[in-house]
């Protein structure tokens, strides 16, 4: 232990030695039992369906999704998933591979970004805090395009963050790379990735007050860098697609900020909750991070702390304002709030525990009660989301955050401290994902009635689904027709005739009704109306959760 406490206190390392250490560690953790569970329903069926069906039309530039157009999202995601595919094959793994990949891609930019800044022990420990955060892993090893946007839009305002330091001697490169990545984020998201780091740098600029920099920003060269990057599947898909423009920069992006359009309203104060979870240990150093920030504002690098708080507040704000709620939408914080959290545990080293102590006690009581509770939980509940097992390993896990937690805050030792949080929190990161997952998986996933629809259903069979189920185009390799409400697919069920493709329940009862081989993935509330509706007697081919697969033959 004592080793270990001395390597975090070294002023002094081989950068190439502590990345190699991080990709080690946290390539373990990022991908271990990677492809082991189902794609999870929405997100990751539907992410790896659109890529799917790219490979099999040959066309990158227009995503469909159930072979419909879709254009909810650019395709920078879509093609590191076909690429995937091309890889792995169409495998679980395949779907999680580029998420997992930019993940500990991440955390390798937190320490460069830690240690051109400030220092090696900053980058250091801002990189082991954003690796052992549960919501940073979890969300990595799912298949969600907030991971690629995370990256591409973290990068680009970390390379500005070195390009504008006084003495940086790669400017040019740091700024060039800058508007790479903020066109990437755009091709991963949309207008969010150039939109939110203007927004950061535009507040820099405000408070600071170095409106010189507007002059180094290398703005025409580096504008045209970025549309050569950005501009040109734009340009492509509007002119294969007309509709594409409205409803890609009205629909997808001034309605869903400013209206209630996709049903995802939160409260204003979702995100505190969201956040104290997702980054916990270390989310109950939050507040010590930014009074750290503003005690050290004189000192050498309070320029670089400034940004790094802004990034945080200008960020979070905004998605707290909008309309559109979604627990990932956050992600791009955790990697300035990582590093700034490190920053204070060096502090601590250097001065003493103080300012952390009273947020390790909380912390460690907090991490303690957790894990009883995980422990008698299964016990108790009705209807556990977690077997015994699964609670006793939970359990174990956030004894092993808080008690060792208590001792060493208890006795001042900051060194102490912070390892043993790093090491239970990777343990975490390590162990309870798989065992959080497998009762998910059984309520969020199609993968064994979609297999059974593979099987079974002939050429000449119609496979059709009530409530579009993502997961099942993908495990059957085909398209489905879509009963009753089309959701996300409403905009591409109105371009062309896909009349057949896109029925009401009568529809689907003459269907049914006839000759025809059907095989149909239902929710359990809807079998007793199909079972007065339909003349034909229903035949059920198996269950999963609330999902029932029925046929007609």
């Amino acid at each position: 232990m004592q080793s270990l406490i001395d390597f975090f206190r070294n002023k002094d390392g081989s950068p190439i030695r502590d990345l190699g250490l991080l990709l080690f560690v946290f390539g373990l953790s990022f991908f271990h039992f990677l492809g082991r569970l189902p794609l999870l329903e929405t997100d990751e069926g539907r992410y790896m369906e659109i890529p799917r069906e790219m490979l099999e039309r040959g066309d990158f530039i227009t995503p469909t999704l159930n072979y419909v157009k879709y254009f909810e999202k650019p395709p920078l995601h879509y093609w590191f998933n076909a690429l995937s595919i091309k890889l792995f094959g169409l495998t679980e793994f395949a779907g999680r591979f580029s998420g997992a990949l930019w993940g500990v891609l991440g955390i390798t930019l937190a320490y460069y970004l830690g240690r051109k800044l400030f220092g090696r022990r900053e980058g250091l420990y801002g990189a082991l805090i954003l690796g052992t955060s549960a919501g940073y892993l979890i969300q990595s090893r799912t298949n969600i395009t907030d991971t690629t946007l995370t990256i591409c839009m973290t990068a680009s305002l970390a390379f500005f963050a070195i390009a504008i330091r006084p003495h940086e001697k790669n400017k040019s490169l740091h700024y060039y790379l800058f508007y790479v990545f903020a066109a990437l984020a755009v091709l991963a998201k949309g207008l969010i990735g150039i939109v939110l780091p203007g927004a950061v740098i535009f507040c820099y600029l405000l408070v600071t007050r170095r409106w010189s920099l507007l002059k180094e920003m290398r703005l025409p060269t580096g504008i045209l860098v970025f549309l050569l990057v950005a501009a040109p599947w734009f340009i492509m898909v509007s002119q294969r697609n007309p509709e594409f423009a409205r409803f890609f920069f009205i629909h997808e992006h001034f309605e869903r900020f400013l209206t209630k359009v996709h049903n995802r309203y939160k409260p204003f104060w979702f995100y505190v909750p969201v956040l104290l979870g997702c980054m916990l240990p270390w989310s109950f150093f939050i507040p010590s991070a930014f009074i750290n920030a503003w005690k050290e504002r004189k000192t050498t690098g309070a320029d670089a702390r400034l940004f790094l708080a802004l990034w945080v507040i200008v960020i979070f704000v905004f998605f707290s304002k909008s309309n559109s709620k979604l627990i990932p939408y956050i992600l791009p914080i955790y990697l300035p709030l990582a590093i700034l959290i490190g920053g204070t545990f060096v502090s601590a080293v250097e001065n003493g525990i103080k300012p952390l102590k009273a947020n390790a006690i909380v912390a460690s009581i907090a991490l303690t009660l957790a894990g009883l509770s995980a422990i008698v939980y299964p016990l108790v509940a009705t209807k556990p989301q977690i077997a015994m097992q699964g609670g006793i390993i939970i359990g174990l896990c956030l004894l092993g955050l808080g008690l060792p937690a208590l001792v060493t805050s208890w006795k001042g030792q900051t060194a102490a401290l912070f390892c043993s949080l790093a090491i239970f929190s990777y343990s975490f990161g390590l162990f309870a994902p798989p065992v959080i997952y497998a009762k998910i998986a059984q309520r969020k996933s199609s993968r064994e009635l979609a297999l059974i629809v593979r099987e079974k259903a002939g050429k000449d069979a119609v496979v059709a689904t009530f409530e579009y189920e993502q997961g099942l185009p993908f495990y059957s390799q085909r398209r489905v027709v879509v009963v009753g409400g089309r959701g996300e697919l409403e905009f591409g069920s109105n371009q062309g005739d896909q009349s057949a493709w896109f029925i009401g329940l009568n529809q689907f009862a003459d269907l049914w009704n006839s000759s025809r081989p059907v095989f149909a993935l239902i929710q359990q509330r809807e079998l007793v109306v199909l079972e007065k509706l339909l003349s034909t007697p229903i035949k059920e081919l198996g269950r999963q959760g609330r999902r029932i697969l029925i046929t007609n033959h």
